[in-house]
């Protein structure tokens, strides 16, 4: 029988920017599979139903991650606790795929724990289950409470020990799969600077505003060759992105969220929250807590 998942029409939209913003790479191979979590309400904004969908069709798609298209690396830069990083990039995932939802929205299927990188910067490439199961938690929580968010679509355990400094050890492992607006960040966009890549970071723009804010793109049109009409739009986009982030900060602290990790390789450019870490969330006001 055929595997709904592997039958998901993707539209790799980000491959048009060029080779430049990634690396191509392979998925680890796992001892084993396990299905822990699967997200049956995602399916069904992919359009998948999902009583078509087994659990072994999840364990085989996203873990063992049968090849489509090109398993893509980012590569971005990053201010980390106020310091700049330029040797970031996806250490432990990649970009599995890119597929519309059943609104028309061009949506990121991306991995976590799935092996090493060019990036991974001698870490194992791997995820705790532990450190799965609270991302799932934490943007299903956030979703429900109605703040914009990235979710999980499905983490399966891999059956490997794994050893950590900061819980005990060994601990069990797993791979995750989020679903995204976009796995583009604002670091990505500080690499092309730092680079000093101009064109570069033209394109990378271009592109964010004609997929991600079209009503930006619609009232700023921005022809080739066309100077002050591009800075118009970017512009405008840089005031809608501003005003997403503050939203989004808004909705952290009507959650009383804490993200804990809040730097700028971990911000998205469709401004949702993102790439859970050391979150928190508290109980009452405290402006001195920090989750890291």
């Amino acid at each position: 029988m055929s595997n709904p998942l592997l039958a998901l029409p993707f539209e790799p939209s980000i491959e048009g920017l060029g080779g430049s913003y990634w690396d191509v790479v392979e998925a680890a191979v796992f001892p084993r599979t396990q299905l822990r979590f699967r997200n049956d309400a995602l399916l069904r904004k992919l359009g998948v139903e999902p009583d078509s969908v087994s659990d072994q069709d999840f364990e085989r798609a996203y873990g063992r991650f049968e090849e489509r298209v090109p398993l893509l690396a980012l590569r971005y830069h990053g201010y980390q606790f106020g310091t700049y990083n330029p040797q970031l990039g996806d250490g432990r995932g990649f970009l599995y795929g890119q597929l519309r939802d059943r609104s028309g929205q061009l949506q990121d299927l991306g991995s976590k724990g799935s092996g090493t990188t060019p990036w991974s910067r001698g870490g194992d490439g791997r995820l705790t289950l532990k450190g799965g199961v609270r991302e799932v938690i934490a943007s299903e929580a956030l979703h429900r409470l109605g703040v914009t968010t990235s979710r999980t679509l499905s983490l399966i355990e891999t059956g490997e020990d794994l050893w950590r400094g900061d819980e005990p050890s060994p601990t069990r492992s797993a791979v995750m799969v989020r679903m995204a607006r976009t796995h583009l960040r604002f670091g990505s966009c500080e690499r092309l600077l730092y680079l000093r890549d101009p064109q570069g970071l033209e394109r990378l723009l271009r592109h964010v505003v004609a997929v991600y804010y079209p009503d930006v793109a619609a009232a700023h049109p921005a022809p080739d060759g066309d100077r002050l009409a591009l800075e118009h739009q970017l512009l405008a986009f840089y005031g809608e992105l501003v005003e997403r982030v503050a939203r989004l900060a808004a909705e952290w602290m009507a959650a009383g969220f804490v993200h804990g990790v809040l730097n700028t390789d971990n911000m998205s450019l469709a401004g949702e929250s993102f790439d859970y870490g050391p979150f928190a969330f508290l109980d009452r006001w405290d402006p001195s807590f920090t989750a890291a």
